[in-house]
């Protein structure tokens, strides 16, 4: 029986996310000319000290994604200044566009600090049953690819820096998921700060 009632709930989300267009890659390549200085020129960005937050590898993240996290920065849910002021003048065939061009992008990453990898495995794969967090495997998989059809972010190869400040963000609340996947501001609730930063380094050593 749970297993039946896992297949409905699969197939209602599935049924829950709208069509999706399919953007155009060549003209996202020439749009994404203005989103170097942050992300580089293929979507592996370099850590920029001076700003107060770390530009995200966006490179292979899931176009459904990238398109979603766009709009939302448009119109101001998510409030980073720097990508609501890039978002500001995109047009929904912009958003498509860039994100066909990014989702192409050879991914490449850093590497999990060792001494918080048994910690950020344990979390990532098991969870913790007893405080009733789930593995992170459920939507991002086990290799971190995650499932954009879910709108479910890729998270392998991930700056710990900037999955560290997101599960902060998710935690107090100033990060609103998307719709449907409200559970990573409870979940992220009751990580204690070590275990961010454990599960950060891990799934930044992910490929």
């Amino acid at each position: 029986m749970k297993y039946l009632l896992a297949a409905a709930g699969l197939v209602s989300t599935l049924l829950a996310v709208p069509a999706f267009a399919a953007g155009n890659a060549e003209a996202g390549a020439a749009k994404a000319l203005a989103c170097i200085g942050c992300h580089g020129a293929n979507g592996n960005s370099t850590i920029v000290p001076e700003l107060p937050y770390t530009p995200p590898n966006i490179a292979a993240q899931g176009p459904i994604y990238i398109a979603a996290q766009l709009k939302l920065f448009k119109e101001g849910v998510r409030t980073n200044p720097f990508m609501m002021g890039s978002a500001a003048a995109l047009t929904p065939e912009d958003m498509l566009d860039l994100a066909a061009h990014f989702s192409t992008q050879a991914l490449t990453g850093l590497e999990a600090d060792p001494a918080l990898v048994p910690a950020g495995q344990k979390l990532y794969r098991f969870g913790d049953p007893a405080r009733n967090i789930p593995a992170c495997t459920g939507c991002h998989g086990p290799d971190g690819r995650g499932v954009d059809v879910s709108r479910y972010p890729s998270v392998r190869s991930q700056h710990a820096a900037y999955s560290y400040i997101q599960l902060k963000a998710f935690a107090s609340g100033e990060r609103k998921p998307l719709a449907g996947n409200e559970q990573m501001q409870q979940i992220a609730a009751r990580l204690s700060d070590d275990e961010m930063k454990a599960l950060s380094s891990y799934v930044q050593g992910l490929r």
